[in-house]
């Protein structure tokens, strides 16, 4: 069986999820900028993986946005995502919060008609392996 280990950015909390991912979604919606403070989440869906806490279970909270299925489960210490669902019989898994590696490629992209318009611009940017030594 496949496993994968995660942990949050404190290290409070760590998992490992055992069984396979089904689909693997960059989500444009303004929910997840706001959860993410980024561009987009990235998220792994399963309906058949099993989650274990392996420490810190106690430590993650969740909030559920009221008239929404949206839900975001993260550590209380250090606010990192971690697993959670927002959808009964599917676990949701944050791609940022898994040390291990995973197979999967991006499923697709969704409500990319609310991405904002410098995302179509990051191919343009430079590349750097590290942090640049200045701002360019």
């Amino acid at each position: 069986m496949t496993e994968y280990k995660g942990s949050c950015l404190c290290g409070a909390v760590t998992f490992t999820i055992e069984g396979k991912f089904d689909s693997f979604y960059l989500c444009y919606c303004s929910y997840c900028q706001k959860d993410s403070g980024s561009a987009h989440a990235a998220n792994l869906f399963s309906a058949s993986a099993v989650l274990r806490w392996d420490s810190g279970a106690d430590e993650v909270t969740t909030f559920n946005l009221p008239g929404s299925r949206h839900s975001k489960s993260f550590c209380k210490h250090c606010g990192s995502a971690v697993p959670g669902s927002e959808l009964p019989g599917v676990l949701m898994v944050p791609a940022g919060s898994l040390d291990t590696e995973i197979e999967i490629t991006p499923t697709a992209r969704i409500y990319t008609a609310r991405q904002h318009s410098w995302v179509g611009k990051l191919s343009a940017a430079p590349q750097y392996p590290e942090l640049p030594e200045k701002s360019e």
